[in-house]
């Protein structure tokens, strides 16, 4: 008997919106319009049928000095969207498609 059950979701999306004190060192994803962004991601997702995907917000993600920052998972893949194009181009290639958008991916490695 398989112990592991089915997947809930296909693919679970986390978007940083760590919100830190104006000026501080390491900045933070929502004074780089992360919840701006993950807002859109969720309504687009949504509007794209993308059913068994889920879109989150997420405290820090430790990649403050490259944010907003996306990580997609079970895969683990890294994105740096700037703007809703740039949401909807990893909507539509990554989650929809299957494939990667390489231009905006972060190294995994810290």
């Amino acid at each position: 008997m398989n112990k592991d059950s089915a997947l809930y979701y296909r693919a679970h999306v986390f978007c940083c919106t760590n919100r830190r004190p104006e000026g501080h060192e390491l900045g933070c994803c929502a004074s780089k319009d992360g919840e701006r962004l993950r807002n859109h991601m969720k309504k687009r997702a949504k509007d794209m049928g993308l059913d068994d995907v889920r879109i989150n917000g997420a405290g820090c993600l430790g990649r403050c000095a490259s944010g907003p920052c996306v990580v997609i998972y079970p895969e683990g893949v890294w994105y740096a969207p700037k703007n809703e194009s740039d949401i909807d181009e990893i909507l539509s290639s990554h989650l929809r498609d299957g494939g990667r958008v390489e231009r905006l991916m972060l190294d995994n490695r810290r």
